[in-house]
């Protein structure tokens, strides 16, 4: 399908003109179908905040779409602790937590539609029961609610920053002290798959601490006080000290064979939200990373 921009359309954002003309599909799907390659504008791939001008031929390919759902698959996860309302796993690294494009199933959510009698409805039919996230090829602890009340009161603790995530991670170079980052945070204009510290953007906040150190690496506890999309990975390597393995933001040659970054969350203190009484939940490091660990350190 080609369109030709007219008068009323000219400096239109990209994205922006296909999510009025596509009215049925998601920002989701248009930002892929940029992203993919799918739409061209005058025959070439370009940015989502690409400015329309008069007479561009915007030329959308055939793709087949796969209607995102989720469904229970038997799936072997870790759970933690259960109960009526809410339940706290240990993910593996590797595991994808909600179906997206491209990965359509073998998620998370797959597994605890299988495995738990009732997940929260709040974010719909492809992240049941998901109040916060950790990337693909994190290691660690997550709490799900298994109702809408769970999760509303989960969702303010984090919003509030009541509710405590600490991770571990090996990181390159020897870590001097402790600290704390306050940044501007948002999508890496040089490379849009990659977040980034930025000019203007959300704010991030992440606290530091030293573990353990040795010639060229240190074992760091960071703990998040907001929680954006890559937060401690893109933090890490701001700090010229980023975690090893991760293939997006540590251009060190990795030593150690390992599928993904050495990152791990290991604790979890949150309130519960019937009881009203703190919990803790603590995780220990999967067995690869714990024998880097006892390697290096």
């Amino acid at each position: 399908m080609n369109l030709t921009i007219k008068n009323d359309e000219v400096g239109l954002r990209l994205d922006k003109y296909l999510i009025s003309n596509f009215s049925e599909k998601t920002r989701s799907h248009i930002k892929h179908w940029i992203e993919d390659g799918v739409v061209l504008v005058n025959g070439k791939q370009v940015k989502a905040g690409y400015s329309l001008k008069l007479n561009d031929i915007v030329e959308i390919g055939e793709v087949e779409e796969k209607v995102l759902s989720s469904e229970p698959q038997d799936i072997p996860i870790d759970i933690v602790y259960e109960d009526d309302d809410i339940a706290i796993i240990n993910k593996p690294q590797g595991m994808v937590v909600h179906p997206a494009v491209k990965n359509y199933d073998n998620t998370l959510v797959n597994a605890l539609m299988f495995r738990l009698n009732s997940l929260s409805s709040i974010n719909g039919v492809i992240r049941p029961g998901i109040v916060h996230r950790l990337d693909k090829d994190t290691s660690g602890l997550m709490v799900v609610a298994k109702n809408d009340k769970a999760h509303v009161s989960l969702s303010e603790q984090i919003a509030r920053k009541d509710c405590r995530r600490i991770y571990w991670a090996v990181v390159n170079g020897v870590v001097k002290s402790d600290g704390e980052l306050i940044t501007q945070f948002g999508r890496d204009p040089k490379n849009r798959l990659k977040m980034a510290v930025v000019e203007k953007g959300k704010v991030a906040h992440t606290l530091y601490r030293v573990l353990k150190t040795c010639e060229n690496y240190s074992l760091v506890e960071f703990e998040l006080k907001t929680g954006r999309t890559h937060q401690i990975r893109v933090h890490s390597a701001y700090l010229h000290h980023p975690i090893i393995g991760d293939k997006l933001y540590n251009p060190n040659k990795c030593k150690f064979n390992i599928d993904g970054q050495l990152l791990h969350a290991k604790k979890l203190i949150l309130t519960h939200p019937s009881t009203g009484k703190e919990m803790t939940f603590e995780s220990d490091l999967p067995d690869y990373f714990q024998k880097i660990v006892n390697t290096l350190f």
